[in-house]
């Protein structure tokens, strides 16, 4: 079974789809970092496919460059990720690169369309920080965009994945156009807001997943059943080499887990990347240090007015108070991974005392349930960006399983 990813980001909800048994038909991404990861991953895919993994690994250990990488898959495949930004202006171009790849691999039939529009639009956390509320944010209508690939290919059924405070955005009536936009072209619809953790990620990631079906088809919103794997956030964090701030070592000083090896997170022959991170000033790991204390002195979380003056940089005590959060390890659940993390790492600190620093790349991305085997291009901000922003593989694989049940 194919899919088309729209708005593909790094490829969480890509990569679900792909363990799950799907074929990638093209990505659509007009992030520069975020496609080069997109192209990063297919050669993967392609290499494991072939049983040439050591050209990957190769690359993964600074062996060849990227060029050499991607000269090693056929270049019609990498050509299937575009690196375009949706829009009016592009979206003939965008479904002509479609349709010659249908036609050279002789598809004539997309069985789903997956995607979810940037959210910023639609989160609370953006629409407080905008004086106006984000109502005037173009982004408010990218959905449009998403509903003429539904009409143009008309795919058995969709997955469309955003914030919960899409609901809400324009007061609803953002939220009851796109359903009334994606009845219009031809699809019964339903709406849920769906947990990452009750799919076996351990971060407590709250979005509402849209799943449309043709009208008539038979078909109906998934059921899926929360599983319990019995772990908890040290499970993704204790096998990793203890870095300083600003240092990277990516080493493993732990055999894999029950954890990791049932969420395919680490396996056997893994080289490990991007356990990097930021450095930080004297007063920022002062106050990481009374932040894990906090914690560790039952689960005590410290708000910015707990804080002695002298550590105080901003006036405002009276919005988000717990801008300084530690990563809670002795629990089944994180909180939401954000892009944010890519200004700094106040909301991410590392729950070890001894570190005292904010979270890796690779820590933030097992978080988020991404292998080890997956590279993101770019400087490490853009790796963030790209992190924080993913639906989580994990996540994604137990809706694309179920939808293929249903299509089967």
């Amino acid at each position: 079974m194919n899919f088309i990813d729209l708005f593909a980001g790094a490829g969480g909800l890509s990569d679900g789809f792909v363990s799950a048994g799907f074929t990638p038909i093209a990505h659509i991404e007009m992030n520069e970092y975020a496609s080069l990861t997109l192209k990063t991953r297919t050669c993967y895919y392609y290499l494991k496919e072939h049983r040439r993994l050591n050209v990957y690994y190769r690359y993964l250990r600074g062996e060849i460059f990227q060029e050499e990488l991607y000269n090693s898959v056929p270049n019609n495949l990498l050509s299937t990720i575009m690196n375009e930004e949706i829009s009016d202006k592009s979206s003939e171009k965008i479904f002509n690169n479609i349709d010659n790849i249908l036609q050279y691999r002789g598809i004539n039939k997309v069985d789903v369309i997956i995607g979810g529009p940037p959210c910023q639009a639609y989160s609370l956390v953006g629409r407080s920080r905008d004086e106006n509320n984000m109502e005037d944010d173009p982004r408010n209508y990218l959905y449009k965009q998403y509903i003429k690939f539904l009409n143009k290919y008309k795919p058995d059924m969709f997955v469309f994945e955003n914030v919960p405070g899409i609901l809400t955005a324009k007061g609803g009536k953002t939220f009851k156009n796109i359903i009334a936009f994606m009845k219009r072209v031809g699809y019964e619809v339903y709406a849920k807001p769906l947990n990452a953790s009750d799919f076996g990620v351990l971060q407590n990631r709250k979005r509402i997943i849209i799943i449309g079906w043709r009208k008539g088809s038979g078909l109906k919103y998934p059921e899926f059943e929360s599983i319990n794997v019995n772990a908890v956030v040290d499970d993704i964090l204790r096998d990793l080499i203890p870095l300083n701030p600003g240092e990277e070592n990516n080493e493993y000083i732990k055999p894999i887990n029950k954890y990791l090896k049932w969420s395919g997170i680490r396996k056997k022959n893994d080289v490990l990347t991007h356990h990097m991170c930021r450095t930080h000033n004297e007063r920022d790991r002062e106050i990481y240090r009374l932040a894990i204390s906090a914690w560790n002195d039952g689960h005590r979380r410290l708000k910015y007015t707990d804080l002695p003056e002298k550590l105080c940089t901003h006036k405002n005590k009276e919005s988000f108070l717990d801008r300084f959060k530690v990563l809670a390890s002795d629990i089944p659940c994180s909180h939401t991974m954000i892009a944010h993390i890519s200004k700094d790492g106040h909301h991410f600190i590392h729950p070890y005392i001894e570190q005292c620093r904010s979270i890796s790349v690779r820590e933030a991305a097992r978080i988020q349930s991404f292998p080890d085997n997956y590279f993101f291009e770019g400087p490490r901000t853009a790796k963030f960006v790209q992190i924080g922003n993913a639906v989580p593989p994990l996540m994604a694989k137990g809706i694309a399983e179920k939808i293929k049940e249903m299509l089967d």
